[in-house]
Order: C-alpha cells, then sequence, then structure tokens
C-alpha cells in the first residue's frame, strides 16, 4: 500500500523504517527536512510540504499522522482542503480520545474517514512490532489493515479493533495509566531493596526476576538494562515527566466513577519529583513542631 507519513520523530521515523521493509511505499513529510532526507535514504519518497505529499498518493489517500496531541488539529486544518470523499486520515499519536470523537465528527460531515490509533511500543517498535489498538470506521480500518499487520509483531496478534471512534484512543489511554502504575509499583519496590541492610545487587536481581517470577515483563527488563548501564542511577535526576495519558486516565474514571487508586497516586508521584521542594511537606513539619513540640530542620 502507498501512503503518506506526517511526522518523523523517534517513534514515527522507525515506523516508516518498518513499513518500508514490509513493502509498502511511503510518501513522507516532516518540518525538519534533515529527518525526510534520513527517510529518503531507507526508500522513502520524500516531500518538501503536505500538498506535496498528497499529490503523490494514489486516489483514494491514506495519511498517518504521528505528532504531539497539540499539532493535530493543525495538521487536520492543512490537509482536509487536500483530501477527498472516502480519503483515510489516521491520528496514530496519543490524543485525547474526547477530542478524537469530536474530530471523527466533524470530518465525516466532509465525508473524510478518521482512525485513532493507539500506538505501543517506543523505540523498540522497530524491532520487536508496535502493539497497534484502533477505532473507527470498521470499512476504512479493514482497508489499511495491511499496514498495522506490517507495523504489529511477527505473529499476527498485535493490532486489534476496539470499536467506533474514539475506542483505540480510549484503549491506549487506560493501557498508558496502567503502565504508570506498573513503574511506580517497580521503582518503590527497587528503592526500598536499595536502602536495605544487605548489599543486594540490583542488577542480578532484576535479571533473575525474568526467568519464572511472577513479576517478569518488558519494564522489569527495561529496568535491568537501566541498571547495568548506571547502577546506582548517579547520573539521573530524580525528575519525572508525564505526556498526559496519565492525567486523561484518572478524570475518566473520576467521571465513571471508578476508584482508580494507583495510578492516580502514581501521577501525583510524578508531580512531586518536579518540585525543588514541598511546600506541603515544610507544613507537614511545622504542623508536627506546632502540635507536638517535634523537631524541624532549619535551612
Amino acid at each position: 500500500m502507498k501512503i503518506g507519513f506526517v511526522g518523523l520523530g523517534k517513534m514515527g521515523a522507525n515506523m516508516v523504517k518498518r513499513l518500508r521493509r514490509g513493502g509498502h511505499e511511503v510518501v513522507v513529510y516532516n518540518r525538519s527536512e534533515e529527518k525526510v532526507k534520513e527517510a529518503m535514504q531507507i526508500g522513502a519518497i520524500g516531500s518538501q510540504s503536505l500538498e506535496e505529499m498528497v499529490s503523490l498518493l494514489p486516489p483514494r489517500k491514506v495519511v498517518w499522522l504521528m505528532v504531539p496531541s497539540n499539532a493535530v488539529d493543525e495538521n487536520i486544518q492543512k490537509l482536509l482542503p487536500l483530501l477527498k470523499k472516502d480519503d483515510i486520515l489516521v491520528d496514530g499519536g496519543n490524543s485525547y480520545w474526547k477530542d478524537t470523537q469530536n474530530r471523527a465528527k466533524d470530518l465525516k460531515e466532509k465525508e473524510i474517514y478518521y482512525v485513532d490509533c493507539g500506538t505501543s511500543g517506543g523505540i523498540w517498535g522497530l524491532k520487536n512490532g508496535y502493539c497497534l489498538m484502533f477505532g473507527g470506521n470498521k470499512e476504512a480500518t479493514d482497508y489499511i489493515e495491511s499496514i498495522f499487520r506490517t507495523l504489529s509483531p511477527d505473529n499476527g496478534k498485535g493490532y486489534v479493533y476496539c470499536g467506533k471512534s474514539g475506542a483505540g484512543h480510549f484503549v491506549k489511554m487506560v493501557h498508558n495509566g496502567i503502565e504508570y502504575g506498573m513503574m511506580q509499583s517497580l521503582a518503590e519496590g527497587f528503592e526500598i531493596m536499595e536502602k536495605s541492610p544487605f548489599a543486594l545487587d540490583l542488577t542480578k536481581i532484576s535479571n533473575v526476576w525474568q526467568h519464572g517470577s511472577v513479576v517478569q515483563s518488558w519494564l522489569l527488563e527495561l529496568a535491568a538494562k537501566a541498571l547495568e548501564k548506571d547502577p546506582c542511577l548517579s547520573g539521573i535526576k530524580d525528575y519525572v515527566q508525564d505526556s498526559g495519558e496519565g492525567r486523561w486516565t484518572v478524570q475518566t474514571a473520576i467521571d465513571l466513577d471508578v476508584p482508580a487508586h494507583t495510578i492516580a497516586t502514581s501521577l501525583f508521584n510524578r508531580f512531586r519529583s518536579r518540585q525543588e521542594e514541598s511546600f506541603a511537606m515544610k507544613l507537614l513539619a511545622a504542623l508536627r513542631n506546632q502540635f507536638g513540640g517535634h523537631e524541624v530542620k532549619e535551612k
């Protein structure tokens, strides 16, 4: 299949490589011309504008967006005049599912299909394949199934049609919320071991847990890789960013009256990691001093 691909960041560039290896023709566009040139070296067709990219596609055009969620609407507005009835626009990034539903509704009025595809796999997707969770019109998703099959792992079990518009991004949002909780649990457990009275080799422990343990996982494997590289993690600052999916998951849990304690706590812990000083912790210390005369540490 010949498709247009917008966005050649770390993930997008690797997805184009995997599509090329699978025999697809890919016309690429990226704001950075250097990224376009790199993609051309693996056989992608380069373009200098969205107009040029679309003009190089066959009559029923398929365009895959792999851009940050705050850049989706801008790209849609630029692509709209270039697309026609029955063309397919795929949002493969992490968009909020309610935004996705609104976009699909607007595009349906223009007779353009909007497919939301949650994409998991990170920088390892090129080698291992991507887990794809997609929603939208079933005829449109069936039409581009060969793309999903190529991007997913070789066993063919790495992609799933989730339902109507928004379902794919909804499932990916929850996936990332669960990921927050799993990562937080691993982090806390390893800190307990790091502070233990034993001289524990965390690298060896993380590796042995990968064999027969009920906590074996890809995240644990990645933890082992990080510890092998820097056993004390001395080169990393304890500052953890978030890209939105955890917030959306917690908000959705509230809307649906679901008690999501672990995911919510893991999200708030990321916020705490970004504080140089915590006013809340200062107030807690002051309160203990006020009611019980407990000692406080002063600057």
